[in-house]
């Protein structure tokens, strides 16, 4: 039997205040079981209000979401039970109490029922590496234990949906990667994901499906690919200077950019330069354009490749504004 679509919302709009400000307008999403659907877009593009109208949080002013074949509109309290929140940050738990005693808590008010209960706490305790550390006092968790314990509670109830909102913000690096490893064990399991985030390697390393939104409405989505060519970005070159050749650095950004787009900066003792070439040129293209520039100069480092996520995103930037 064929699992229905994890979420599904459709032409969502949320309007605030007695100005009626709308910050969601015309947002439509689709999350199948097993797929991560990152949300991607400046602050204050709507990115959170959708997550908390897909939550059932916020009601919206019109518009539908269907979460595991429910209407979460109609019918939230029964849509929660299939579905797992995770907002983050260093509150939602009690300091003084343990881990487990904490998702016992937890597991009470979502009805996970006695006879099941110690089996999904360990079970969720497991899925986020904390096994070992479940009679600990959460107090005495550091921010990544806590954000993973975040996840484990979203978890209890094995969701047909997980909605995850800046999951690894403000972690250290090493952390935020084990935070990753747990999102795509998720997915491995059969759980959607919609995810939202600022971190541009995150999303290009997790995401199936990316959905690029701009003063509240969905301005692309696709792969990196699919929003590169929206941007209208092929390839990006980078390749890097010494400081005594500032001269051609200029150069480079001088001729280059009255036609492609050219960023320059200082990096290590040495002018780092990335030149983003439109979507009709060929490497070769690309090749030959640069060495019109650079001359008898070849630089050791210079890379040609598809545009990164982040190269695509900057080059949107201005469409995201309000």
């Amino acid at each position: 039997m064929t699992s229905p679509t994890a979420l599904v919302a459709h032409a969502l709009r949320r309007e605030f205040g007695k100005s009626a400000f709308v910050a969601v307008d015309d947002v439509s999403l689709r999350v199948e079981p097993g797929h991560i659907h990152a949300l991607l877009g400046p602050n204050g593009a709507g990115k959170t209000t959708t997550v908390r109208m897909c939550a059932t949080l916020l009601e919206p002013t019109s518009g539908s979401v269907s979460v595991a074949g429910i209407d979460a509109v109609r019918q939230p309290h029964r849509a929660r039970r299939h579905l797992g929140l995770v907002l983050g940050g260093e509150l939602g738990f009690y300091g003084r109490a343990s881990a487990r005693d904490n998702l016992g808590f937890f597991a009470d008010l979502q009805g996970v029922s006695g006879r099941e209960r110690r089996a999904a706490i360990d079970r969720a305790l497991a899925l986020v590496d904390l096994a070992d550390s479940a009679d600990v006092r959460v107090q005495e968790f550091s921010r990544g234990m806590t954000q993973r314990l975040h996840l484990a509670r979203a978890a209890l109830t094995q969701p047909e949906l997980l909605l995850l909102d800046e999951p690894t913000t403000g972690l250290d690096p090493d952390i935020a990667l084990r935070v990753r490893d747990v999102i795509r064990e998720f997915a491995a399991s059969g759980i959607g994901v919609l995810l939202t985030s600022h971190s541009m390697p995150e999303v290009e390393e997790l995401a199936d499906v990316i959905s690029v939104i701009g003063a509240g409405r969905i301005v692309t989505r696709g792969n990196v690919a699919d929003i590169a060519a929206f941007a209208g970005i092929g390839l990006t070159t980078s390749f890097s200077l010494p400081a005594r050749a500032s001269g051609l650095a200029q150069t480079c950004v001088e001729r280059l950019g009255e036609h492609f787009t050219v960023k320059r900066r200082p990096q290590s003792g040495r002018w780092a330069l990335s030149v983003y070439w439109p979507r009709s040129l060929s490497r070769d293209d690309c090749s030959h354009t640069l060495s019109q520039v650079l001359g008898d100069v070849t630089p050791t480092d210079l890379v040609t490749r598809p545009a990164s996520l982040e190269e695509a995103y900057l080059a949107l930037a201005e469409r995201l504004s309000r």
